[in-house]
């Protein structure tokens, strides 16, 4: 798209580049129209209160069917737009995910990971295997309310005893001799909206040890048996981290998505398009962290001059500049691929890239955070004033850097892929 129409609120940097007169071949029209809508819902609906929400440790109902009603909640899901399933909901015009890229990136700019994936991330993560792979009676059944905002849904797959090792879970579905339902035992740990999700998206083991005994099924909070209990955590306050407990839980057939024992192949599928949206997130806290700076030092004052006028501070917004804007192109790279291969390229051609982007946003993020302290001072340890988006943020830094595969894991399968890369390569020589 060619634009010279600036938006936003003109701090340098503050926003992608394609938002100034820079010139950009991924966006369009529709994707500023978006935009436009978005920025628009988030400051009216959203920014006013996040402080509030954060601190109660909860979002009104009514938001998330305000979230549907703006067309903003069936972006979170994917390609292609639901419209099936909502088809009353407009559709931005050649829909894609550029258009997810833009909801995730200016409802970060709420500044508070809480917020966001206490309305979004539940259904980010756990409505996509139910639309990609679940009968088509599953689909309108979960999928339709979820998209509606009238009920919530999460995805619970780590356990107290298995994190990002997600091929030996424990938790366990076992057929009936009647063969329509399945009887679920076991334990979720760290599942984000769990304390009111409607439906659960759950990793179940239904085979023998190993990846190859995964399935995902999903269980409903009305089904005797399922106990939540809030998990009081240091950061993502609003977001309903959630210990969950299956004791005996009878869960029908119809529930499972897709076939037995072929869940391990759902999740892994499902990790790129999470991970992606953690890179957004990231990198526009990231950003947050370095606008909420910039403009505080033109205010604040210090031996008789502005923050901005110290070398040493114009030093750090330097360097948060350069690698927000460098993580940010990389993430567009990673988008555009998503829109032009198909799901089953890109599920192989960018799990390494996107699991090494991740590491490079929240690396970034929390540069940045802890930068924006020390420009903030004092004000950054206090919960609400002038740094309280800076606050807020430095204690989400974690939530990002661990969840949907740790920083440490994200680095390994970056190079396992290239190495699997280069002995297909070699095998054609």
């Amino acid at each position: 798209m060619t634009t010279r129409e600036p938006f936003g609120e003109g701090v340098p940097f503050g926003d992608p580049s394609w938002y100034t007169t820079f010139n950009s071949p991924y966006y369009t029209m529709s994707h500023a129209k978006f935009r436009d809508k978005v920025r628009a819902f988030v400051e009216r609906d959203i920014a006013p209160y996040v402080h509030e929400w954060d601190e109660t440790k909860t979002i009104p109902p009514e938001v998330y069917r305000a979230t549907y009603a703006a067309g903003i909640l069936p972006a979170v899901v994917g390609k292609p737009w639901p419209k099936d399933l909502v088809p009353e909901c407009e559709e931005p015009e050649h829909f894609d995910y550029f258009h997810e890229l833009i909801v995730f990136d200016e409802f970060a700019r709420c500044g508070s990971g809480g917020v966001l994936w206490g309305l979004l991330e539940g259904i980010h993560i756990g409505l996509p295997p139910v639309l990609n792979f679940g009968s088509e009676d599953l689909r309108r059944r979960v999928g339709a309310p979820c998209l509606r905002g009238e009920g919530i849904i999460c995805l619970a797959i780590t356990e107290p005893y298995a994190g990002s090792d997600v091929a030996n879970i424990r938790c366990e579905a076992k057929l009936d001799p009647s063969g329509k339902f399945y009887r679920v035992t076991g334990e979720k740990k760290w599942i984000t909206n769990g304390i009111w999700a409607d439906y659960f998206t759950v990793a179940v083991r239904t085979g023998g040890p190993g990846m190859g005994g995964i399935s995902l099924l999903v269980i409903e909070r009305s089904m005797p048996g399922v106990d939540c209990r809030r998990m009081d955590c240091m950061g993502v306050w609003a977001s309903g981290t959630t210990f969950i407990t299956f004791e005996d839980v009878k869960v029908p057939v119809e529930n499972l998505i897709g076939k037995e024992n072929e869940g391990f192949k759902y999740i892994m599928h499902n990790f790129n398009h999470e991970r992606w949206g953690f890179v957004i997130q990231a990198n526009r806290f990231a950003r947050v962290c370095y606008e909420e700076s910039f403009k505080y030092a033109h205010r604040r004052r210090t031996f008789g001059k502005k923050l901005i006028e110290h070398p040493v501070i114009r030093h750090k917004l330097a360097e948060m500049i350069r690698q927000v804007e460098a993580t940010h192109y990389l993430l567009e790279t990673i988008t555009y691929q998503m829109n032009t291969m198909t799901k089953e390229e890109s599920s192989k051609a960018l799990a390494g890239i996107t699991a090494l982007a991740k590491v490079q946003s929240t690396k970034v993020f929390e540069f940045c955070a802890r930068e924006a302290a020390q420009v903030f001072g004092g004000a950054s340890y206090v919960r609400g004033g002038q740094g309280e988006k800076i606050e807020r943020l430095y204690r989400d830094v974690r939530a990002y850097a661990i969840p949907g595969g740790s920083e440490e894991i994200m680095l390994d399968l970056g190079v396992r892929q290239a190495m699997k890369q280069w002995q297909v390569a070699q095998s054609r020589l």
